[in-house]
């Protein structure tokens, strides 16, 4: 099974019906967030990449069509007018690892009618999913105020795709490594991990255990001591790297418990042993919340390990996002649905920190000052470089990072960035409401459309 058919029905028959009735001229669709998640004082884009992979290698073939006519329940030759349809569109994006804010376009595309519809659902599932992940684990980042964060989410990560993509975009965010073996391969990110608790249960006790693997391992180790007795388990570990002179890069790791109260008593027990170098290393249920708390404590935790939480994303699993038509063979369009309301046109995100982002039109010239989001990175549906690496993504979220306000970059109750819109956006969008309201004229139409709150954002069609 291709990619192809991966995508939601409607976006089939929708395209079957476009190329009946020879609907084929240009339409630029444009992917955003209408609203942040609670909790979130900006976004990180991300997914682009696999977006651009996808396509790139998108054509509809033989199998695709069978595939398509069954589940439609109609004979392959009802689809045959999809039969070799490639994508042959533009693409112009905002780069990975740019903080970005609700209303923006995070990626725009302009194809013929059913080439750029036929690729919402795809599109909406690699942004949307990478975007939420990767903004999570930049407040883990931020909260812990520039002490290693190591991603641990695959086990519980909704796949292994989505496990894959956790570990990449913590990278892209300044992650110091992965326990994601595979993804530390594909991508050069240092792996790291230490032992389970079943690990230690097989022994008779502690000390065998730890030195059982201790010898397996020459270098530095790492030993997991809340198995049974906590600080117990903290003196047994410390005696054993005494005993084996191994203290410099080893660890322990608390994975359990009051992790503030624990990690003071066993850095006393660790120092009180001369160990002063081996480091203690936190994980079990973190993310930015907890590693925030621990942090402002002044807990003596040299690394945190990051998991499940992070990698699903948990507080804030999913984006209010929208791949929405906003030109149409040179007419620019919108959506007038109470609460959805959406800007037309073609767009362009100007930024010039400190002030807000404008979204203007894309043939607009920039403020004094300003550089623009968006790029083209794909036209004629071949991509206009190679592709991007997750260590530029990640150089770009840094310096995005160091220009946003304070206020916006708190772990709690943080201000989001509202970002503003031209006066040429305003005025289209103005113009292209009004010319619909006089077209279909009801009355509950324009006085829902005047009451709505028109949000920060582009999109669809109804004209």
């Amino acid at each position: 099974m291709s990619q192809v058919t991966t995508t939601d029905l409607y976006e089939v028959t929708m395209a079957m019906s476009y190329l009946r009735e020879n609907m084929r001229a240009p339409a630029t669709f444009s992917l955003f967030v209408r609203d942040l998640p609670p909790g979130r004082g900006f976004l990180v884009a991300a997914g682009l990449e696999p977006a651009l992979d996808f396509l790139a290698d998108y054509r509809v073939e033989q199998e695709d069509l069978e595939e398509f006519a069954d589940v439609l329940h109609r004979p392959v030759r009802d689809l045959e007018p999809l039969r070799g349809l490639a994508f042959e569109g533009e693409v112009r994006a905002v780069p990975e690892g740019r903080a970005v804010f609700s209303g923006e376009p995070l990626l725009e595309v302009t194809a013929p009618l059913p080439q750029a519809q036929l690729v919402e659902t795809y599109l909406l599932n690699q942004v949307c999913h990478q975007t939420v992940v990767a903004s999570k684990a930049a407040r883990c980042v931020l909260a812990a105020a520039g002490r290693p964060v190591v991603d641990f989410s695959l086990r519980r990560a909704h796949g292994p795709w989505a496990g894959h993509q956790a570990a990449r975009l913590g990278a892209l965010v300044g992650f110091a490594g992965t326990s994601n073996v595979a993804a530390a391969v594909d991508l050069g990110i240092p792996a790291s991990g230490t032992m389970a608790h079943s690990y230690i249960e097989a022994f008779a006790d502690e000390e065998e255990a730890f030195r059982a693997f201790a010898r397996a391992h020459p270098g530095p180790v790492t030993f997991l001591v809340d198995t049974y007795d906590t600080e117990e388990g903290v003196r047994i570990a410390a005696r054993v790297l005494k005993d084996l002179d191994r203290g410099p890069g080893c660890a322990i790791r608390l994975d359990s418990g009051d992790l503030d109260a624990l990690a003071r008593r066993a850095r006393a027990l660790l120092d009180a042993t001369g160990l002063n170098d081996v480091r203690i290393v936190a994980s079990g249920g973190l993310d930015e919340y907890s590693v925030d708390r621990l942090v402002r404590a002044d807990a003596p935790i040299d690394v945190y390990a990051v998991g499940t939480r992070v990698g699903v994303a948990a507080d804030a699993p999913y984006l209010d996002a929208a791949y929405k038509l906003v030109e149409y063979a040179g007419r620019a369009v919108m959506k007038l649905s109470s609460a959805k309301i959406t800007a037309p046109g073609r767009k362009q995100v100007f930024r010039r920190p400190p002030q807000p982002d404008v979204i203007a039109l894309r043939q607009e010239e920039p403020p004094d000052s300003a550089h623009p989001l968006l790029h083209t990175l794909m036209r004629g549906g071949r991509r206009t470089g190679p592709p991007d690496r997750w260590q530029n993504a990640r150089e770009r979220f840094r310096q995005d990072i160091a220009g946003l306000p304070g206020p916006a970059l708190r772990i709690e109750d943080p201000e989001p960035v509202r970002p503003v819109r031209s006066r040429a956006l305003e005025e289209l969008t103005a113009a292209v409401r009004a010319s619909i309201e006089a077209r279909f004229r009801p009355e509950r139409l324009a006085a829902a459309s005047r009451s709505a709150v028109l949000p920060t954002d582009a999109s669809e069609a109804t004209s």
